[in-house]
């Protein structure tokens, strides 16, 4: 098989025109935000207290440490399974399990189930539970009093290490691969974790910030009293904490997946990244976040010199405004991934030490390139990016309300030129343009 940008696996291309999708595109961030501008005048969103409440019984078993235990006993058990079949299962990528559970059922697996669950990686993250043990030895904490300094800073560190392993690494597909990145995220993490506190998880564990960030635009969230509530996406999305480091990780995760874009277009195949070499990927890679970066932060700082804000806080107060950019971004990109590679892990799943045994008997079955057309591959593809930047206008507009009620909406035309801009580049890229 061919092995490509996303660790295992391809992504079926858009049958769609192009400049239909970026006409269509542009005009529709900028129609919703003169409709913002017309007729969302003050905020209509809920705050952190708001949301109606889940059964008391849901409630239970949210907060029920033994459910929570059992849950990261079970993870643990997957990933020492996947860490085996990685060093004793079959050598190649096309047939071990390990490169496909990594790539593709949880870290793509990861955005559907936190989109609609919340941060569920948070109470099945099995480095918890280890955690948890090895405090016997290790004993208190002695950094805990530093971790709320840190932010999420450590975490898009965690992201950016796992999205040049998923991305540019040449022997990413390689089992040893996969094995060395489990084991070596288990360590570092571990040893945070014992200096820091259980709490370094929330902040510095890449795959648990990641599921917190996608479960803030879940219909179901906890309000400032801990109650367990459902409520609008957008609520939720506003209701979490303007954290330190949240736009380094929006910023890490829309560069990401812009050089993944790039990754795929005859321009990069033929030019920077003829070689398939790890320095012009990394280059490639860096160079995608930093521009991600310098435009968000051109964009959120005329905003708010416009609407006369302090200047430290706007990058992180809009951080928010940008998770469903990343999220349209995210589901764009790999939904044909998820829906037609994912099929090979419960493939693979029957047999994974390659000992011809069949536990599920799905080990004859091969992949079924019919499951989703690429009509609806394409539509959900450019559906995702484009809500994506509807409801981030949204999600900036209402917090420019919150934070300057008195400065006029026209301000706010930095920071959604930028979005418009991703939007049109994040197509382009998506069409391999």
């Amino acid at each position: 098989m061919t092995v490509l940008a996303h660790g295992v696996g391809s992504r079926t291309d858009l049958p769609l025109p192009l400049g239909l999708a970026l006409y269509g595109a542009g005009a529709a961030i900028l129609v919703s935000f003169t409709v913002l501008l017309l007729f969302w005048r003050r905020p209509r969103l809920g705050d952190a207290a708001s949301g109606h409440p889940l059964p008391a019984w849901v409630q239970r078993a949210a907060d029920s440490a033994p459910l929570r235990r059992g849950l990261q006993a079970v993870a643990l058990a997957v990933a020492v399974l996947v860490l085996a079949v990685a060093l004793a299962g079959p050598d190649d990528t096309a047939d071990n399990l390990a490169p496909w559970v990594l790539y593709v059922t949880f870290w793509v697996g990861l955005v559907p189930v936190s989109l609609l669950l919340g941060p569920v990686w948070r109470v099945l993250n099995p480095l918890r539970l280890l955690a948890r043990g090895l405090r016997v030895l290790t004993g208190p904490p002695r950094g805990a009093d530093r971790l709320p300094a840190l932010g999420l800073w450590p975490a898009a560190g965690s992201l950016l290490a796992f999205v040049w392993l998923e991305l540019v690494y040449p022997g990413r597909s390689e089992p040893v691969a996969v094995a060395v990145f489990l084991a070596a995220h288990a360590v570092v993490h571990l040893a945070a974790a014992a200096w820091f506190g259980e709490g370094w998880f929330a902040r510095g564990d890449g795959f648990e910030v990641y599921s917190a960030v996608l479960g803030r635009l879940s219909v179901v969230g906890r309000r400032d009293d801990g109650v367990v509530v459902v409520r609008s996406p957008l609520t939720n999305a506003m209701a979490g904490p303007d954290s330190p480091g949240l736009a380094a990780v929006v910023v890490v995760l829309l560069g990401s997946t812009g050089f993944d874009g790039l990754s795929r277009t005859a321009w990069w195949q033929t030019g920077p990244g003829a070689a398939g070499d790890t320095a012009s990927g990394t280059v490639g890679l860096v160079a995608c976040t930093a521009l991600v970066a310098v435009l968000y932060l051109l964009g959120t700082r005329l905003s708010g010199r416009l609407g006369r804000l302090p200047l430290g806080p706007q990058p992180r107060l809009y951080a928010a405004s940008v998770v469903p950019i990343a999220v349209g971004y995210t589901v764009a990109h790999y939904f044909s991934l998820l829906a037609l590679d994912g099929q090979t892990t419960w493939i693979l799943a029957s047999d994974p030490f390659g000992t011809g045994a069949d536990l599920f008997g799905t080990a004859a079955d091969v992949v079924d390139l019919r499951a989703v057309s690429p009509d609806v591959i394409a539509w959900v593809q450019v559906g995702a990016v484009v809500l994506g930047h509807v409801v981030g206008v949204l999600l900036a507009h209402e917090k420019a309300l919150r934070v300057a009620p008195r400065a006029p909406a026209s301000d706010q035309l930095p920071l959604v030129l930028v979005m418009v801009l991703f939007t049109v580049a994040g197509l382009g890229l998506l069409f391999g343009f």
